[in-house]
C-alpha cells in the first residue's frame, strides 16, 4: 500500500510539473497580477488578452461586461468603411465633402459638432471642403476626430456597422448613433462594448480576416499610426508595434489594440475601465496592465 501511495504521488507530482502544468500556473499568476495591480485603482476595469500564435492562450477578466464604448466604436466603423469599399461602393481614395450637420437618432433633429470638445482641429478648416475617405478615416482612428465619425456614419450606417460585427462574431458590440448626439445621450441610447468583443475584431484585423489581408494590413497601419499612447503603449519598448484604438470620457479609459513583437509573434489586449475615481491612477494600472503581459509573452 505505501509502494502504491508512493508512486500515485510520484506521478501527481510529475504531472504537476509537466509543462502543460506549469503553464497553467504561469497564466493563472499572470492573472492574479493583473487584478492585484487593477485593485490599486478604484473603479471597475476588464481585461481581454489573447495570444495569436494558436494556442488559445488568454485572459478574460469581466470581458462580457458592457462599457460605454467611447472612442473605441471608431475601429468598427473604419472596419465597415474598408469592407463597403471592397465590396465597390466608394474607393477610400473618392473624395466627399466635410459637413458639419448631423441629425440625432431621436427625432432626427439636426446637430452640430463643437471644436472645442474635439481631439482633433484640422478637419474643421475643410468644413465645406473635400476630403479622402482615407483621410478622413485616418483622422478618426488617429487623433479620435468626432467630427470625421460622423461624417463617416452618415456614408456607411450605424446599422450596418453594427451588423458587419456580428459577421465577424462580435455578439454584444453596438454602434447606434455618432458622436455627441445629446438627445440620444440624455435617453441612454449609447454605442457600448464588451473586452471580449474588441478582442474579436482586434484578432480579424491581425489575421487579416475583417475584410480581407491589403485591407486589414491598411487598417493595421492607421492603428499603429496612433497618437495617444499613454495605456497599452506606455511602458512596452520602442521596437514593439501597437495597433490600436483608444477611448476615454468622463470616468472611462479604454484601449484595445494589436501588440506585434519584434520577431513577428503577435497578441491582443483589451483594456476598458468605468467609475473610475481617479483618472490618472486608472490609467497608470492599466498601463502596468499591458507591461505585465507583455513581460509574460516574452520570457
Amino acid at each position: 500500500m505505501r509502494k502504491l501511495l508512493i508512486a500515485t504521488c510520484g506521478l501527481l507530482m510529475a504531472a504537476a510539473c509537466s509543462p502543460a502544468a506549469q503553464e497553467e500556473k504561469d497564466i493563472e499568476t499572470l492573472k492574479q497580477e493583473i487584478q492585484e495591480e487593477l485593485s490599486t485603482a478604484e473603479g471597475d476595469f476588464a481585461v481581454a488578452f489573447r495570444l495569436l500564435d494558436g494556442s488559445g492562450e488568454e485572459i478574460l477578466i469581466n470581458e462580457m461586461e458592457n462599457f460605454h464604448a467611447a472612442s473605441t466604436m471608431k475601429t468598427p466603423v473604419m472596419i465597415e468603411v474598408y469592407k463597403q469599399a471592397a465590396a465597390g461602393k466608394f474607393n477610400v481614395s473618392d473624395s466627399i465633402q466635410v459637413h458639419n450637420e448631423f441629425k440625432s437618432i431621436v427625432d432626427g433633429s439636426l446637430y452640430s459638432m463643437q471644436l472645442g470638445v474635439d481631439s482633433e482641429e484640422e478637419l474643421y478648416d475643410r468644413i465645406g471642403k473635400k476630403a479622402t475617405i482615407y483621410d478622413i478615416t485616418y483622422a478618426m482612428i488617429i487623433k479620435s476626430s468626432n467630427l470625421a465619425t460622423n461624417i463617416l456614419i452618415d456614408l456607411i450606417g450605424a446599422e450596418s456597422t453594427t451588423q458587419t460585427m456580428r459577421d465577424l462574431g462580435a455578439a454584444d458590440i453596438m454602434v447606434k448613433r455618432g458622436v455627441e448626439d445629446q438627445k440620444a445621450f440624455d435617453q441612454g441610447l449609447n454605442n457600448t462594448t464588451t473586452a471580449y468583443d474588441l478582442m474579436v475584431i482586434m484578432e480579424a484585423i491581425a489575421n487579416g480576416d475583417a475584410v480581407n489581408e491589403e485591407a486589414d494590413a491598411e487598417m493595421f497601419d492607421i492603428l499603429a499610426d496612433q497618437y495617444y499612447r499613454d495605456l497599452i503603449p506606455a511602458y512596452l519598448p520602442e521596437n514593439v508595434v501597437v495597433a490600436h484604438k483608444t477611448g476615454f470620457i468622463t470616468g472611462v479609459q479604454h484601449d484595445s489594440g494589436i501588440i506585434r513583437l519584434p520577431d513577428g509573434r503577435q497578441y491582443v489586449l483589451v483594456l476598458l475601465s468605468k467609475n473610475l475615481a481617479n483618472r490618472d491612477q486608472g490609467k497608470e494600472a492599466m498601463a502596468r496592465v499591458s507591461k505585465l503581459i507583455y513581460d509574460y509573452v516574452i520570457k
